[in-house]
């Protein structure tokens, strides 16, 4: 299990100065929606000069129709990130799309596909979807297992099962982590360090409880540490 730390700070130099406070540890940066959109592909490069080792997953959850996502699937491989996502819902087609595309490619990043954003609990998922969360996130899942993608984003309670119904190397980030029971904010479906490790979670993504301790890199650690 990896950890992934979110970049979900107000400003690009708020996520440099939490970079630099966690420079020396093996873990991959997650950098999401609105910092991509503010900060564009300068903050990746400012992060690899920072430490040229750290992994990025760049999280714009990309749905559209499938040769406008294989395209942009192209333009995101060539930032030379190591990991991006893209929706489930867009189907099969579009799925298998990217990934023909992603395929061709000297430098292939690991590719995702979102099932259940962990926002939602049962009630406001089946108001769209007229389906449980569960039962929908594994029917993503092996439509992203049968397109040829490498794993899903998904929430803890559904990873083992998803592993269960695609296969054992079938990857599963889990976002909503509060690894040691801190609060869950927005979050709906969350879970700790221990029960990520249980429903054996590849990635864990990990945001409040790093950048608002007064100590982020000796958080950081402990999580590594845990894992």
């Amino acid at each position: 299990m990896k950890l992934c730390v979110a970049l979900d700070l107000p400003s690009k130099e708020e996520n440099l100065s939490l970079i630099r406070k966690i420079k020396s540890e093996n873990v991959w940066l997650k950098v999401g929606l609105r910092s991509f959109i503010r900060d564009g592909e300068l903050l990746l490069h400012e992060i690899k000069s920072i430490n040229s080792s750290f992994k990025i997953f760049l999280d714009l959850k990309i749905h559209d129709i499938p040769n406008t996502m294989a395209d942009a699937a192209e333009s995101i491989a060539g930032l030379g990130v190591d990991m991006f996502n893209v929706h489930a819902s867009s189907g099969v087609k579009a799925m298998k799309t990217v990934m023909d595309r992603v395929n061709t490619l000297p430098q292939s990043p690991i590719v995702l596909a979102v099932t259940a954003l962990t926002s939602f609990d049962n009630a406001s998922f089946e108001a769209i979807y007229h389906t449980s969360i569960a039962e929908k996130a594994m029917e993503f899942a092996k439509d992203a297992h049968c397109a040829g993608i490498h794993g899903v984003v998904c929430s803890v309670f559904e990873s083992r099962a998803i592993k269960a119904c695609t296969s054992e190397d079938f990857l599963t980030l889990t976002p909503g982590i509060r690894p040691f029971g801190e609060v869950h904010d927005d979050q709906e479906r969350v879970a700790d360090l221990a029960m990520a490790k249980a429903e054996l979670s590849d990635f864990i993504v990990v945001g409040r409880p790093i950048y608002h301790s007064d100590d982020p890199l000796g958080v950081v650690r402990k999580i590594v540490e845990n894992i």
